[in-house]
């Protein structure tokens, strides 16, 4: 059985740095390739900017080293401390916050650009928490503000439907870790369950950390639609080898409201 996204993540947030081989140089790449894509679409910066799915600070503590005035939210309160945590020994202060997407507590038009990273949307498994999701991001932008989301190639692997993704292994300060994925596919071919395995150092042995959470599987398609129908105009896919994102990054702007 899977529990609530809330709970998976408050599970992980001590762990998740071992997602990534390298999770300094992962921040500096994701920042270098989010960065560049908000100076291209908003001139140059720094730029107001929210962070709504920030977890440990990945990207948000990132973009604060690149000049932005960042603000970071998550679901997870236990990843928002951390976040916190990690930034102050890094030398950068955005604040963070536990905060759903669907309802962010911030003003309208409160951001130059908001970004929603590392496949975070698939969290929510309705139409109906999508929508209220772009809906609110829309809300918090300022008219013709940047939405950056990124999401897996869900086109390419609702295509294949594999049953688990490539093991990562991590080199830290606190040791190797070894994290992977087993993906078990619901009949309808659109929402999985995940286990994600991890295997940290104890003593001359190993501990097995496991963590379940379910995901949907949003094609490209359905993203744009619900953007579009949430406000959002301009909308262009990026692939990771023109972006230098990991993922395939949405770019969209706010379309200004009637007055």
């Amino acid at each position: 059985m899977t529990g609530s996204a809330r709970d998976f993540f408050d599970s992980l947030a001590a762990d998740y740095h071992r997602i990534f081989p390298d999770w300094e140089a992962s921040m500096a790449r994701q920042a270098t390739a989010l960065d560049a894509l908000v100076r291209r679409e908003l001139g140059p910066g720094p730029r107001k900017l929210l962070d709504c799915a920030c977890g440990i600070g990945t990207q948000a503590i990132g973009l604060a080293r690149a000049g932005h005035d960042v603000v970071g939210s998550d679901l997870s309160p236990a990843a928002t401390t951390r976040a916190v945590a990690e930034a102050a020994a890094r030398g950068v202060v955005p604040p963070a916050m536990a905060a759903d997407m669907r309802q962010l507590p911030f003003r309208n038009g409160e951001f130059d650009a908001v970004v929603c990273a590392d496949n975070s949307l698939a969290h929510l498994l309705t139409a109906q928490d999508v929508g209220a999701a772009l809906g609110d991001m829309r809300r918090v932008l300022r008219s013709d503000g940047l939405l950056l989301l990124t999401l897996r190639d869900y086109d390419e692997l609702r295509r294949t439907r594999p049953a688990a993704a490539p093991p990562q292994v991590s080199h830290g300060a606190d040791g190797r870790s070894i994290t992977f994925q087993l993906w078990h596919w619901h009949d309808d071919g659109e929402r999985y369950d995940q286990e994600y395995f991890q295997l940290v150092p104890d003593g001359e042995g190993w501990e097995v950390r496991v963590r379940r959470t379910t995901s949907w599987a949003l094609p490209r398609t359905q993203v744009t639609d619900a953007a579009a129908a949430a406000g959002f105009a301009d909308i262009t896919w990026h692939a990771p080898e023109t972006s230098g994102y990991y993922q395939p990054v949405l770019a969209a702007r706010a379309s200004r409201r009637n007055t």
